[in-house]
């Protein structure tokens, strides 16, 4: 049996480099080139590299389908992406948006497996004909039935958290039960924001549907949009198809606080060094400022130093090594009973803010609408800043693309002043009548 990948947005949209652009605004006439060209050996391996960001791309292309439609050798379900096994004969398939009037795909088929680029959430309706006679006839219909959520890999601590909360969500709104894939990190906490989710072993293609929570810059079909141009917390939205923002959920601590002095913790390190702080000294300014007002300074990354792109990043000299490999969990009941937090754009930043935990967000490389709002971010918007939502450049890829190798090189982490910092550290003090030593 043939696999045939199709899309449902037009293919033109994903080809980037692999046809001259000058070709992609050709006469509506060329259009039947490319639409003739999909089942052709490069595109269709083109398609497939697509989905290469997808951690079970190969078992989501040659598993089972699950789904009995009634018909022999007619087959259904949208565990990755829509699959439909279309078995020997005269037939004819239509693929359409249940929720509007555009057809996605159309033509004959016999023998096929037909397997859509997209996988998130769409209202996909499929006719099927057999010798020019509707035999068959389904819409996505998610109430009573059960559905997974799958965490990639691939997606950091902070966009985790961010997913998190479209699981519930999804269940209220469709009337289905969710289960919930994540890897082994994240499932303690997890279970405790939301007890009433199962969570899964195994990504087993056996449910209803499936959708992937993952993130890629760029045009790749994961999702509707780019993510740069979203904030954060609205990306599983975007591919679940919600469009309001969860309620946040409410971090139950198991364990009573450990350490009985006030103190603060802070997180100086990100998923790579460009994200720091790289003030010169600034940690330090900070932290002894800190331990001058009555605080204990914890220092909770996982490593106390941390080298790429050039740069190494120590755990400041004067605060407390509460460094290693401490469990979420661990890190989140610790968080839970600081004072505040002080960290980057990063994973701990939102843990923190997960757990109610008041946090200081010292971050120029995406702008401030891109992570979760918090009144005491820090930035310097009168440089170069936030291109990690310039669609133009990708600085995941790139390190500081507009600069790299200038004297303004990440001025956008670099020039932010030990002052803006102790600015916002002040107004949370104050806002938060927290207890502080002024000698």
């Amino acid at each position: 049996m043939k696999t045939l990948f199709f899309c449902a947005r037009d293919i033109r949209d994903y080809f980037g480099g692999i046809i001259d652009t000058r070709d992609l605004n050709a006469a509506p006439a060329n259009y039947e080139k490319f639409s003739a060209l999909n089942d052709a050996p490069d595109i269709q391996k083109f398609l497939f590299d697509l989905m290469e960001i997808y951690d079970h791309r190969d078992a989501g292309c040659n598993s089972a389908i699950c789904g009995e439609t009634g018909i022999d050798g007619l087959r259904l379900d949208f565990n990755f992406g829509l699959r439909l096994e279309v078995p020997r004969g005269n037939f004819h398939v239509t693929i359409s948006d249940d929720a509007g009037d555009e057809i996605f795909f159309e033509r004959d088929l016999s023998d096929v497996r037909l397997i859509s680029v997209e996988k998130y959430f769409i209202r996909w309706r499929v006719e099927v004909f057999l010798d020019g006679e509707k035999i068959f006839s389904h819409a996505v219909d998610l109430a009573g039935q059960t559905i997974l959520i799958a965490f990639s890999k691939q997606i950091g601590l902070g966009d985790a958290l961010a997913m998190l909360p479209f699981a519930k969500e999804f269940a209220k709104i469709h009337g289905c039960r969710v289960e919930i894939f994540l890897y082994d990190y994240l499932r303690e906490f997890a279970a405790n924001l939301y007890p009433e989710l199962v969570q899964v072993d195994t990504v087993s293609f056996e449910h209803y549907a499936t959708y992937f929570l993952a993130m890629y810059g760029g045009s790749f079909p994961f999702c509707r949009a780019d993510f740069r141009n979203e904030p954060l917390e609205k990306m599983a939205g975007m591919i679940l198809g919600i469009n309001t923002l969860p309620k946040k959920p409410t971090f139950k601590p198991t364990l009573p606080r450990q350490i009985s002095e006030p103190y603060v913790c802070i997180g100086v390190q990100a998923s790579a060094t460009r994200k720091g702080w790289l003030y010169p000294g600034g940690w330090n300014i900070v932290v002894d400022c800190l331990k001058n007002l009555g605080y204990r300074v914890l220092c909770i990354d996982r490593h106390a130093q941390q080298t790429n792109d050039g740069i190494t990043i120590r755990k400041p000299a004067n605060a407390e090594d509460f460094t290693g490999d401490f469990s979420i969990m661990e890190r989140a009941n610790m968080l839970y009973h600081a004072e505040f937090f002080i960290g980057l754009g990063s994973g701990l930043s939102w843990l923190a803010y997960a757990v109610n935990c008041p946090v200081v967000m010292i971050c120029g490389f995406s702008k401030d609408w891109f992570e979760f709002y918090t009144p005491y971010r820090v930035a310097n918007r009168l440089v170069c800043n936030g291109c990690f939502n310039d669609v133009r450049v990708n600085f995941v890829w790139n390190v500081c693309p507009y600069h790299k190798g200038t004297p303004r090189e990440l001025e956008c982490q670099k020039k932010i002043s030990p002052r803006q910092v102790l600015n916002a550290i002040e107004r949370l003090i104050v806002d938060k009548n927290l207890r502080h030593n002024d000698s």
